[in-house]
């Protein structure tokens, strides 16, 4: 909660360090941006970066005892190297005019924290702090916090005109922080959403990334579904599509929303980013599947394989990790399709995929169920994933489904007689085939006299 009143950051030793030795030397320096954001917020920050009047060349000469990375110097920014840490110190700036709709060609340097902070993108972003000073915050940022708002600084227009990446991190913030978007704000980001493809694919899947796994991400989805149409145009056709009643209670999109909103949180931060990314794409096939009964009731045959097919399309096209994009287009190609009940067809299961790819294919279920109406035969499927989450979870604990797990190997395949060679491999594998079916205990007596009548088969003249 913002409180009113003065603003007291408790700062790192390091930071409140790097400040005194660059207001010894003469001149101003604050924190700045999210760090000062997440701190009013109660968040610890992960990163502090500074701001300051000293020139670039004046900041390197201040800190000469330290390890300095000047990659950033052309933009003004010198990076010290404190306690460990990588700590940004940026001269006062303003940028000059933007022509690729993501880069100031140039920037000009000013005396003033005030000029720095008019640049910025989102009033939460626009602060600044030092332990004397206290907070500067000429945009209000402190009560849009306090409001949960996400606004431009200044017009939105050309501030979405200078970064047209600047459209997806607003709605990002807005997941991150389960804020709204001011009504300007996002009537702008929506009017200049197509400039985002201007930007990099990395830059855009990254920002996504960010976005879907933010608290709010189902929310904000939802509400924002056509900013992000600049980014995702397969979006706009999702928006509005119905979906039959009987098992639907929204339309393709607001249900893929719905579906990110309920990724259960007890995943592991891999398997919860998978699963994510599934439930953003796993309907999008679904305007170009949808087809209509007599009685006007929608049918989608085949968006489970189209799906998959327009995932990988998507993925490939952001430049997603190939690890990712396998993962994901493998989980939406199967996520409306029948689990069995019974524990060879289980096992069988668990030695293809194994038992991460089967929990996170149950996490896709159950996310997407959970975006279904409400109605018993919805239930009953939910309880049908519940089952099979179980049994699968018991059986890949206790069942045999490799060959790590069975009790003789191929040692005792030779020893029983069977020649060096492929009769080695095909007489284990019978076996497991045997076990998994439940033909054959996974006892290593029984199993010995097994594969002693498969090598006195195989030794016997034909």
């Amino acid at each position: 909660m913002i409180m009113p009143g003065p603003v007291s950051i408790p700062l790192p030793p390091e930071v409140v360090s790097l400040l005194a030795r660059l207001e010894a030397a003469g001149y101003t320096a604050y924190v700045v941006g999210g760090c000062v954001r997440d701190s009013l917020l109660g968040i610890t920050p992960g990163d502090w970066d500074i701001c300051t009047s000293a020139m670039p060349e004046q900041t390197q000469a201040i800190f000469a005892d330290c390890r300095q990375v000047l990659t950033g110097i052309k933009h003004g920014t010198v990076t010290v190297l404190c306690g460990g840490k990588a700590y940004e110190i940026t001269t006062y700036r303003e940028d000059g005019d933007y022509l690729d709709h993501r880069h100031p060609q140039d920037v000009h340097f000013v005396p003033r924290v005030e000029g720095d902070l008019a640049r910025r993108d989102f009033t939460v972003n626009a602060m600044a702090y030092n332990p004397g000073t206290g907070l500067v915050d000429c945009f209000g940022g402190r009560q849009d916090l306090a409001d949960h708002v996400v606004r431009c600084v200044g017009e939105p227009s050309a501030r979405f005109g200078e970064d047209a990446l600047r459209v997806l991190r607003a709605v990002r913030f807005a997941a991150k922080l389960d804020f709204t978007i001011d009504p300007d704000t996002a009537r702008a980001a929506e009017t200049q959403c197509g400039s985002v493809q201007t930007v990099s694919p990395e830059r855009i899947f990254a920002e996504l990334d960010k976005l879907l796994a933010g608290p709010a991400a189902g929310r904000v989805l939802a509400e924002y579904g056509r900013i992000l149409t600049g980014a995702l145009p397969e979006i706009a056709a999702c928006i509005g599509c119905t979906q039959p009643g009987r098992w639907h209670c929204y339309d393709v999109w607001h249900h893929t929303a719905a579906a990110v909103g309920a990724v259960r949180r007890d995943l592991t931060p891999e398997s919860a980013r998978i699963v994510r990314w599934t439930m953003l794409l796993h309907d999008m096939a679904k305007p170009l599947c949808r087809t209509e009964s007599p009685d006007g009731a929608a049918h989608f045959p085949g968006h489970n394989q189209r799906g998959a097919r327009l995932a990988d399309q998507i993925l490939r096209r952001l430049r997603a990790p190939t690890a990712l994009r396998l993962e994901v287009c493998s989980l939406v190609g199967v996520h409306d399709g029948p689990l069995p009940e019974e524990s060879p067809a289980i096992l069988r299961l668990l030695a293809e995929h194994g038992e991460t790819w089967l929990g996170r294919l149950c996490a896709v279920k159950l996310a997407d169920l959970a975006a279904h109406a409400r109605n018993p035969a919805v239930a009953a499927r939910v309880e049908e994933v519940r089952a099979f989450e179980g049994k699968m979870h018991f059986l890949a604990r206790t069942g045999c489904y490799t060959l790590h797990r069975l009790q003789v190997g191929g040692g005792d395949a030779l020893a029983a007689g069977i020649r060096p060679g492929p009769a080695v491999g095909e007489a284990l594998h019978g076996l497991l085939e045997q076990v998994m079916d439940g033909l054959l205990p996974n006892d290593r007596a029984v199993l010995l006299l097994e594969l002693k009548k498969y090598a006195d088969g195989k030794n016997r003249p034909e």
